[in-house]
C-alpha cells in the first residue's frame, strides 16, 4: 500500500463538473491498493497517517498531528501509484488490486481514518476525477506498507 499525503490548506474533487467532496486544511491522501495489500496494511498506514506530525507548532516546528489542528482528509483511490515502470515506457499496472477489493480496502483505510475521529472526504473510486488542492508548505510525504510493515 502506498499513501502520498500532501499537506493542504484546503482541496477538492470535481467528477463530470460537479464538486463532489472538498476540505479546509488537512491532508489530501492518494492511496494505492496493491494486489498483496491486506487488512493489516490499512491498519497500519492509517494509524501512521493519523499520528504523523507535521503541522507547524507555536514555534514553528514540525511537531502537531492532524487530530492537534482539528484538520481533514481528503481520501482519493490512485491505481496509478502501483506502476511498474522498470521495462519500457508503458506503465504496467498488473499489480493494482482488482477493483472490486480495491474498493472496499480503500472505504476500510478511510473508515479507519474516521474513526480516529478524522473528517474525511472521498474522491469517486474509478472515476475520472479533477483533483484541486493548495500544497501548504509544499509538504508532501509518502507512506509505504508490505506486508503491514512500514517501509522506507
Amino acid at each position: 500500500m502506498k499513501a502520498v499525503i500532501q499537506r493542504v490548506a484546503r482541496a477538492s474533487v470535481t467528477v463530470d463538473g460537479n464538486r463532489i467532496s472538498s476540505i479546509g486544511k488537512g491532508y489530501l491522501i492518494l492511496l494505492g491498493i496493491d494486489e498483496r495489500d491486506t487488512q493489516r496494511d490499512i491498519e497500519t498506514v492509517a494509524a501512521k497517517v493519523a499520528k504523523l506530525r507535521i503541522f507547524a507548532d507555536q514555534n514553528d516546528k514540525m511537531n502537531l498531528s492532524i487530530t492537534d489542528i482539528g484538520g481533514e482528509i481528503l481520501l482519493v483511490s490512485q491505481f496509478t501509484l502501483c506502476a511498474q515502470t522498470r521495462h519500457g515506457n508503458r506503465p504496467a499496472f498488473i499489480r493494482a488490486k482488482n477493483p472490486t477489493d480495491a474498493d472496499a480496502m480503500y472505504r476500510s483505510f478511510g473508515a479507519r481514518l474516521a474513526s480516529a475521529g478524522i473528517p474525511v472526504q472521498y474522491g469517486q473510486f474509478g472515476a475520472m476525477m479533477d483533483v484541486e488542492l493548495v500544497n501548504d508548505g509544499p509538504v508532501t510525504i509518502i507512506i509505504e506498507s508490505i506486508d503491514g510493515t512500514i517501509v522506507d
